[in-house]
């Protein structure tokens, strides 16, 4: 970043810039299927994975794992994670409500 160095996509996406590189031709496709995947995943454990990753850069290992663990008491007491279970154990699609 210092240098301006530039950088094409595929070094990017193998540096973890970015996550995923398509051609033009199926980027529209392709970004709609990773957009779709996020909208039916529960919102509030996407939110809580932010909260952590977001703290993380301010936090020492310690309060990490405190930070997590209490996510991770939140995110079990959700009725997207009962959901996520029962859907897995009746072999169907989850639907999460965002609560």
């Amino acid at each position: 970043m210092m240098l301006g160095d530039k950088v094409s996509a595929d070094d990017a996406e193998k540096m973890g810039m970015v996550y995923k590189v398509f051609p033009d031709d199926i980027f529209e496709q392709e970004t709609l299927k990773i957009v779709t995947t996020i909208a039916n995943m529960p919102t509030l454990g996407l939110a809580y994975t932010k909260q952590a990753l977001n703290l993380s850069l301010q936090n020492n290992f310690e309060t990490q794992l405190l930070l997590e663990d209490e996510l991770q008491r939140k995110a079990a007491s959700t009725e997207d994670y009962n959901e996520g279970i029962n859907s897995f154990l009746d072999k169907r699609k989850p639907i999460f409500t965002g609560k």
